[in-house]
């Protein structure tokens, strides 16, 4: 629910997108408040009460974590929908980036419980997608994918690989809502979430037995 953290070496940096300083970063150390910002930039502006329903919460813990995002500037009540009875909340932000490594040093435990948050998320998104997969029409059931490809590179290769991807990304429509707007025909909102994952402990291509070996790579739909 929540976007993908981008980094400022991406796509579409902008006044629309924020980059997490140590406030902002304790700010989003909480899976609520991280879902809660997701559900914003996704579905628009929303009360507490229907943001809690979405989630599973009582509509006081939403409400409790919608001000203290206020407080850090990620969130700001829609006064344009809101009563005395009720507040309406939007996101100010559309995108979120944070890549810095002095940071996360300075604020280890902020930054791994809002990435392990972010983690958590998307491994739901893909689960709700599956559960939906065979009610899709088969012009979007045909676009799922899930690869994995393992690949031996140098930390500056690795970074590479990432800027090559986001240039790929950048040149595609956003989901923006002057996006939306004039989007042709058939255009929907589709999540495209990537990972590289450092695995420093994997065994050498010499230390493994010889003989056939499963594909990597290989989509699932």
């Amino acid at each position: 629910m929540a976007d993908a953290v981008e980094r400022p070496d991406g796509p579409n940096v902008d006044e629309d997108s924020v980059v997490l300083d140590a406030k902002g970063l304790r700010a989003l150390a909480h899976p609520v408040r991280v879902q809660l910002v997701g559900l914003l930039r996704k579905y628009g502006p929303s009360t507490a009460t229907r943001l809690a329903e979405r989630l599973g919460v009582n509509s006081g813990t939403a409400s409790y974590h919608l001000r203290q995002l206020g407080a850090a500037g990620f969130v700001e009540e829609d006064t344009d929908r809101g009563n005395a009875r009720e507040r309406w909340w939007r996101s100010v932000h559309r995108t979120t980036w944070f890549n810095d490594p002095e940071l996360a040093e300075q604020e280890p435990e902020a930054a791994l419980a809002y990435q392990q948050s972010l983690a958590a998320i998307y491994t739901l998104r893909t689960q709700q997608t599956l559960n939906g997969l065979q009610t899709m029409p088969r012009a979007w059931r045909n676009t799922f994918d899930m690869s994995d490809w393992s690949l031996r590179l140098t930390p500056e290769e690795a970074t590479t690989l990432y800027r090559e991807l986001a240039e790929v990304i950048a040149r595609y429509r956003r989901d923006t809502p002057e996006a939306a707007a004039s989007a042709p025909e058939g255009a929907e909102r589709v999540a495209v979430i990537t990972k590289i994952l450092p695995e420093l402990d994997a065994p050498a291509a010499s230390s493994l037995p010889s003989g056939p070996q499963e594909a990597e790579g290989s989509p699932t739909s």
